[in-house]
């Protein structure tokens, strides 16, 4: 068992601990040892519990909770809590927004114990009733509990990528690999989708199901099936599966069908016809001849998305797209200066190794003490040992940033000397999320009109299947950013994936850069900025419009005349 499901275990039993209002030392046990295994980052398997109890917070009753996690997935303290709270309230422990002392109060007082009981008291007015709630937070829940309703049963494409690539090796045993296609939201790396769907050639339908059928784990939906179609789920994970099959004959014009999205398969051919139209009636032999048919240069798979691709190829190349290969280093990152999870030393030799040319470290500024934000003397100790490190490092190197908070009032954390001490400022909302779109866009915009600020960080702020973001004006907030010269971030982390793609061509289109932020709290995130690029060249992003494209040097002199301007 690893880390992130033994830390998945203990937040369960703290939140429990938490719901039935146990001893706060106990929670507050819980709590420090969680926090150690995450800043650790060292594997727990393996250990016995003396040498589970070497790790910081982790004492005698937790290293023994451990032990037995590892050997059962669950331990007593658990298991008794589960059993005395009801499986709904689990689920509305879900919700954004609901602490366990509203849940509490929601329970004893309204005997709530699921979210369609705390659905219909939302409804009928109850719980705004209750003191301490409110019309506000009763507005709140229905909205977080309608989200939650039509996003179940989706998932994050990054969650689900791994175990697609797995299921089409499996897969690739049976036929030939260029008779597998990565079909639906899933074929066009969507930031969300509802399966994984493969579409197969083969002339052997009968026997190519069967087959599927034996792959191991396989679990098929028989009334959701058809002789063309295995629907069902995938190991022990239940991840959903669509397979299509097709005929030798009819495998192209079903790829091209399947792979496009409803928007892009209705843009207009020259013709008058639709493109799915023409994919559907037209004779071709390759997937560019039958855009070449329709009027159109080649468009692939991840970019047929409806959102101007095709006029974009009217006049650029494909080579022009930003590719994860042209990004030079991160530029939004924590290490245990603030919440991270690795120190800035780990931080920076880890993007060394993975050859990159400079880390750009952006701590939470003091503001967010809930993150461990740096006051005035932890920012003149950071910006000392990254000098240092500097030394020893070169030529690669660590850019002085830092994730200013964009306080109520769309001011900047910190006072102007102490922000002009840095390379660049990530500017980003982290509190007060409860705005509507006029408050909420013009506090971005204060923001964006601030000297200092660089980049614009995660600008709705959302968590894509967890919660919305707050709305904005995008086009008066991209075109603030191209008046005062502010880069916006795609924010990479999977969760995020802000700004959203669907706003990139706008931005560009503007002249405002963008730059593939991983907001890593650990090395390994780093590589998310796979997400991003995904995302970006969606949009249409190229290399010439993405700030951490460009090498260290020039990087260095783009901040430095930012800064020239501020002076």
């Amino acid at each position: 068992m690893d880390n992130k499901e033994i830390v998945r275990v203990l937040k369960l039993t703290m939140q429990l601990m938490e719901l039935h209002e146990e001893n706060t030392f106990k929670i507050r046990g819980y709590q420090s040892a969680i926090n150690s295994i995450e800043r650790e980052g060292k594997p727990l398997s393996g250990l016995d519990q003396r040498q589970l109890q070497d790790f910081p917070g982790i004492g005698k009753s937790i290293a023994e909770a451990i032990s037995t996690i590892q050997a059962s997935g669950t331990h007593p303290p658990l298991e008794k809590l589960l059993r005395d709270t009801p499986e709904g309230i689990l689920e509305i422990m879900e919700l954004k927004g609901l602490g366990p002392k509203k849940i509490i109060t929601l329970w004893k007082e309204l005997d709530i114990t699921s979210t369609h009981e705390l659905m219909e008291a939302c409804q009928s007015g109850q719980v705004a009733k209750i003191k301490g709630f409110g019309k506000k937070t009763q507005d709140s829940i229905i909205q977080a509990l309608e989200y939650r309703a039509s996003n179940k049963g989706k998932w994050l494409y990054a969650d689900i990528a791994d175990h697609g690539e797995n299921l089409r090796r499996e897969l690739a045993k049976i036929l030939d690999a260029d008779h597998i296609a990565a079909v639906g939201p899933f074929g066009r790396m969507a930031e969300i989708v509802e399966n994984v769907s493969f579409l197969l050639k083969t002339d052997q339908a009968r026997s190519t199901l069967e087959k599927v059928n034996r792959i191991s784990g396989m679990r098929q939906e028989e009334s959701l099936s058809s002789p063309f179609r295995w629907q069902g789920y995938w190991q022990e994970q239940d991840v959903p599966v669509i397979i299509h099959l097709a005929s030798e004959a009819n495998f192209l014009r079903q790829k091209l069908l399947k792979t496009s999205s409803p928007a892009h398969l209705m843009v207009p051919t020259a013709d008058g016809t639709q493109l799915g139209q023409h994919f559907y009636q037209s004779d071709y032999f390759s997937e560019p001849e039958a855009y070449e048919k329709a009027g159109f240069p080649y468009i692939p798979t991840d970019l047929r998305e409806g959102n101007g691709e095709l006029e974009w190829m009217q006049s650029h190349s494909m080579e022009e797209l930003l590719t994860y290969a042209d990004l030079k280093g991160p530029l939004h990152n924590h290490s245990t200066y603030s919440d991270g999870r690795h120190t800035l030393k780990e931080m920076a030799q880890h993007c060394q190794s993975l050859g990159f040319e400079y880390l750009g470290i952006a701590d939470h500024s003091k503001s967010a003490f809930y993150a461990n934000g740096l006051d005035e003397d932890r920012i003149i100790q950071q910006h000392t040992e990254i000098d240092e490190l500097n030394k020893t490092l070169a030529p690669f190197r660590i850019f002085k940033g830092i994730e200013s908070d964009i306080l109520m009032d769309g001011s900047l954390d910190y006072a102007p000397d102490v922000l002009a001490s840095f390379d660049y400022i990530v500017a980003s909302i982290h509190s007060g999320l409860s705005m509507d779109i006029q408050k909420a866009t013009s506090r971005l915009i204060r923001a964006i009109q601030n000297p200092y600020t660089t980049i614009l960080g995660h600008p709705t702020g959302r968590l894509l299947l967890r919660r919305e973001g707050y709305p904005i004006d995008h086009r008066a907030v991209i075109d603030a950013c191209a008046a005062n010269k502010v880069v916006i971030e795609i924010n990479a982390n999977p969760w995020r994936l802000d700004l959203d793609w669907r706003w990139v061509r706008y931005a560009i289109e503007k002249g405002v850069s963008l730059s593939i932020n991983p907001d890593a709290h650990e090395k390994n995130a780093v590589t998310d900025m796979k997400y991003g690029v995904i995302a970006g060249r969606k949009g249409g992003l190229t290399k010439a419009m993405t700030l951490n494209a460009k090498s260290s040097s020039e990087l260095a002199a783009f901040f430095d005349s930012r800064k020239r301007k501020v002076q």
